[in-house]
């Protein structure tokens, strides 16, 4: 049984329109798993059939109509699913095709879209670009909730400053997901920690670096390894920088050191 991703722009939204195309997919034994509107003027469906034969001469029939134009006939990507579910295509960098944007306001879709790549198997490295406080690492800790997965901090400063050097039991596991603060592992200089890093670097899991840009300074990696970059604003014009970013870090180590507040090392 296949699964088929159907997108078709509106031409003329006459009375009918969606209601003949279902029938059409009913005469050919093909079923609507779901459908939703996914951008102004088009709808996006799931199908799915038994028989490969019948899908395409949906297609052709369909691609006749004159009161739609078919956009998309693929099989379903986990964009296509997420834009059916939501009723929103995720948007996708033009230039860089693995970097996908969002807004504060689709932290749902963002979750959705994470928990969807920590669903696969194997090596993944997935990067997460966003200013303080726009919610990055609860993205990635939701995301993990809804795939089924353990999640383990490496670095981090989401409630003190924590920075790892060994795991312990079943940490050391290829079906959880690793996070860590690119900042926090550029600054460290505990060589405990950057070989714990280089060790889960070559381990066959997903790992997630917030910052991956501060991350590859001053290390053997290099952006263009990432699988997938993410970026997330708090408004669509927002600038990402690292100002802020590395103030608050440099602050957060002379904390560490100066024992106020203190950190986690273990």
């Amino acid at each position: 049984m296949g699964e088929w991703y159907f997108e078709y722009e509106i031409q003329v939204n006459r009375p009918g329109l969606l209601g003949d195309i279902a029938s059409l997919l009913g005469m050919l034994r093909v079923n609507i798993v779901s459908i939703n509107g996914v951008d102004e003027g088009r709808r996006g469906m799931l199908l799915k059939t038994e028989n490969d034969e019948s899908i395409r001469r949906f297609i052709s029939i369909v691609s006749t109509m004159e009161n739609i134009n078919v956009t998309k006939f693929r099989e379903p990507k986990v964009r296509d699913r997420l834009a059916v579910r939501h009723g929103h295509y995720i948007e996708r960098d033009a230039d860089e095709k693995n970097t996908f944007r969002f807004v504060r306001d689709e932290l749902g879709i963002l979750v959705d879209f994470m928990a969807e790549l920590f669903k696969k198997e194997g090596h993944k490295l997935i990067g997460i670009r966003g200013m303080p406080r726009v919610g990055k690492t609860e993205s990635v800790v939701a995301a993990s909730v809804c795939a089924n997965k353990k999640w383990l901090f490496l670095s981090s400063t989401m409630i003190k400053q924590t920075i790892r050097h060994q795991l312990m039991g079943d940490e050391f596991n290829e079906n959880n997901i690793f996070i860590l603060d690119g900042a926090v592992t550029r600054r460290s200089t505990d060589e405990r920690h950057q070989q714990l890093v280089r060790e889960m670097m070559r381990v066959p899991a997903i790992k997630v670096v917030e910052h991956p840009d501060l991350f590859v300074q001053h290390s053997e990696y290099k952006i263009e390894d990432f699988d997938y970059i993410i970026e997330l604003r708090h408004h669509p014009d927002e600038v990402i920088t690292y100002e802020i970013i590395e103030r608050n870090e440099m602050m957060s180590q002379n904390d560490h050191f100066g024992g106020f507040g203190g950190g986690f090392n273990f």
